[in-house]
């Protein structure tokens, strides 16, 4: 059975659940909407996304400067649509960087399908003890541009977020760094990874989406799926692109009760390691619907990269044999993304592949459980951060190697 059907299944049966109780309780909704927002449909915006980012970064007691990176309008010839509009608009990548000591190595943190970089927020400061530590909004996501999503191809929509994050790079100056990709933002830095190799030290994939194709890994489950009425309209909504963003701005004012509801359960009931606080979940909640309500953008990607059951269309596995990087794979025990996708393309790999598994955590490895997030991470650093004894180094306790 494929954990990532599942996964789509119980997200669509979440949102179907929590839509229906929210029109059942529309009227104590609707009275907690005061003037002048209950004019406003959506209400969100992109200074609010930018405001609820620097309410939940309170918690982060390390130092930081967010900015705007400026990416221009496109590469010079380049026939990329990111950059495409009716005007020369330059684009926005929104950059947090963590102070740190000198001459630290450099960690670019990207975010997954859905989220931002403010979902690392418990992770900065003891990650920048260690590292100068570089979070970011992929185009289109967050705070970033949200420029309209023209893509029509795989191919296109690939190139869309890795020239956009290279782009992002010349900006920034930088030339050596660790990448580390959650989920869909794994995809794109295994791919960045593919295509810029002569920039990137060490990748380090969590939970990374994209391994396998739906004709690599045969579902009975899924199969069986799809012949039902559900199967068959999730499947419909897939491919017509209907996104959980679209449901949530559908709703209206009533959105933000929806993305509580969801978020409590996701860290409540399918974490068991150390639980968001109180004031973690209200400023995360308030955090991750300013992101999903505004501008649809880089969320249409959905269904060019993905086809139901978050299946590859060009799945990482048939590059394993062309990989350049040393890399290290992150999975929570509950993850519901696979690690033996990992395992099978470590097989063809021709460079160093660790496969870390943390307990007491789901695919949000990095919220679920923190202290085993750093560890993994500084264990598959430990050759950049400390490589006079790197060898003598052990997998630190409580973590498994697959």
């Amino acid at each position: 059975m494929s954990r990532g059907a599942v996964a789509v299944a119980r997200m669509a049966e979440e949102i179907g659940r929590t839509a229906s109780a929210e029109s059942s309780s529309s009227t104590t909704a609707w009275r907690r909407w005061a003037w002048p927002t209950v004019l406003r449909w959506i209400p969100t915006s992109t200074d609010r996304i930018i405001a609820a980012e620097k309410r939940l970064l309170s918690l982060v007691k390390t130092g930081y400067e967010q900015e705007q990176v400026n990416i221009g309008p496109g590469p010079p010839g380049s026939k990329v649509r990111w950059f495409r509009s009716s005007s020369d608009e330059p684009r926005f990548i929104n950059t947090v960087t963590f102070d740190s000591k000198e001459n630290a190595p450099t960690l670019v943190m990207v975010h997954g399908y859905g989220a931002s970089q403010g979902f690392f927020f418990r992770n900065f400061d003891a990650l920048a003890t260690h590292f100068r530590v570089i979070a970011i909004d992929q185009l289109g996501w967050g705070g970033s541009s949200r420029p309209d999503f023209t893509c029509k191809s795989t191919e296109e929509t690939e190139t869309w977020f890795i020239d956009s994050f290279e782009e992002w790079r010349k900006a920034k100056n930088l030339n050596k760094f660790i990448l580390l990709g959650h989920s869909f933002g794994g995809y794109v830095a295994a791919k960045y990874a593919l295509k810029h190799p002569e920039h990137v030290q060490h990748l380090i994939l969590v939970g990374p989406a994209g391994f396998s194709s739906e004709t690599e890994h045969k579902s009975e489950w899924l199969t069986k799926f799809r012949a039902t009425w559900k199967g068959v309209i999730l499947n419909h909504l897939w491919e017509s692109n209907v996104t959980p963003q679209k449901v949530i701005r559908g709703l209206g004012p009533w959105g933000p009760d929806l993305v509580r509801r969801y978020t409590s359960a996701r860290f409540g009931s399918y974490s068991t390691g150390d639980m968001l606080t109180e004031e973690e979940s209200r400023l995360l909640t308030d955090y991750v619907y300013h992101t999903l309500a505004a501008k649809a953008s880089g969320e249409l990607c959905l269904k060019y990269i993905f086809s139901f059951g978050a299946f590859a269309r060009k799945p990482l596995l048939q590059s394993a044999s062309e990989w350049k990087i040393p890399t290290t794979f992150v999975y929570g025990y509950q993850d519901w993304m696979n690690y033996q996708g990992a395992q099978q393309a470590r097989k063809d790999m021709k460079v160093h592949c660790e496969i870390i598994r943390v307990p007491q955590a789901g695919h949000f490895v990095f919220i679920d459980n923190p202290a085993g997030f750093h560890s993994a991470v500084l264990y598959a650093c430990r050759r950049i951060l400390s490589p006079d004894h790197a060898e003598t180094q052990s997998l630190p306790e409580g973590l498994t190697s697959a």
